[in-house]
């Protein structure tokens, strides 16, 4: 039976992080067994907002893709493909801009909430403004009917069905499929410094590749409950930097139900739920990292994995890009 179609992937504007890794890479080590899974190091995009550093864009597609195969991703189970060497992409995302308006892309509640984040004002790049449609253009191409995005994305995938429902309309037949958002349980893991999202620019992530000595520091300078002076007194769980990563990464469930009611009763100081976490942590990142090492010997093997699978994935989008074209009628010489 065929599997279906999933597509994810990166900016490559740096190493990745254990928000990436809480928000979608232990997905996509599930989903490379139950689905047909291509990984996009979307370097194009991460031009949009890095025009001026286009060497930070480049140097990074080897960071991440390391990061990839470093956490299990399986390049015999899953494709790992770089954007800008997939032209369809460029292609489908300018046909998809007549498909779309300006005002819809400046109502997306995403990019309105990107374009705040980053000081724009109406100096908004326009392939920063156009992403909606290009991002269009990256899961159909592949035909994706499932996009693991976090819940801040998922106004990008409505857009995407849009475009999708646009395009089928004015072929008068369902030349491409519409797509599902799955949002991961834990949702947007936060910044080590108690900010909404942990970044890569922000220096408040704790990166996949983290010494033993930089995830121990930045345990230690998570944010608790200011009011919880002393032991004794009963704490605030909501809120609090350490418990939040516990949800994330502690697989035992009850005991880390225990530790809050201890918490707000009082009796459990700060030191004993950073001594948990650290050591969570420590042992989630080390053969990370250590496999990371290894591969990072050899660059001749990273590179054979994204262009086979670069390769792979052209195939796949130059395919669409012929049924989208002959699916509008448009002329062929």
């Amino acid at each position: 039976m065929t599997k279906p179609i999933i597509l994810t992937g990166d900016r490559t504007t740096g190493p990745l992080h254990l928000g990436h890794y809480a928000g979608s890479l232990r997905n996509r080590l599930l989903f490379q067994d139950s689905h047909e899974q291509f990984l996009l190091l979307a370097d194009t995009q991460a031009l949009t907002d890095n025009a001026d550093t286009p060497n930070k864009v480049r140097d990074n597609v080897i960071e991440v893709a390391l990061d990839y195969l470093a956490v299990g991703i399986d390049p015999e189970k899953t494709t790992i493909c770089l954007q800008s060497h997939l032209p369809a992409l460029a292609e489908l995302s300018m046909l998809y801009l007549n498909f779309v308006t300006v005002a819809r892309l400046e109502r997306n509640p995403t990019i309105k909430d990107e374009i705040r984040a980053r000081g724009f004002g109406r100096n908004i790049p326009a392939g920063f403004l156009c992403y909606p449609a290009a991002q269009a253009a990256d899961i159909t191409a592949f035909k994706a009917t499932v996009v693991p995005v976090g819940e801040d994305q998922a106004p990008l995938i409505e857009q995407t069905n849009e475009i999708v429902r646009r395009i089928n309309s004015a072929a008068g037949k369902p030349v491409l499929p519409e797509a599902k958002a799955v949002i991961p349980r834990s949702g947007r893991l936060p910044g080590v410094d108690g900010k909404a999202k942990m970044s890569k620019s922000g220096g408040n992530a704790i990166p996949l590749s983290a010494q033993p000595k930089a995830i121990s520091a930045a345990v230690k300078s998570m944010f608790t409950d200011p009011n919880h002076l002393r032991i004794e007194d009963p704490g605030q769980v909501e809120g609090n930097i350490v418990f939040t990563y516990l949800d994330a990464f502690d697989e035992d469930r009850i005991e880390v139900a225990d530790l809050k009611a201890r918490y707000r009763q009082g009796g459990l100081g700060d030191s004993t739920i950073k001594r948990r976490l650290e050591d969570i942590l420590q042992s989630l990142i080390e053969p990370i990292r250590t496999r990371r090492a290894e591969l990072a010997q050899d660059p001749a093997y990273l590179l054979d994995v994204i262009r086979k699978g670069t390769e792979k994935a052209r195939n796949r989008t130059e395919a669409t890009r012929r049924e989208v074209i002959e699916g509008l009628g448009l002329f062929k010489l």
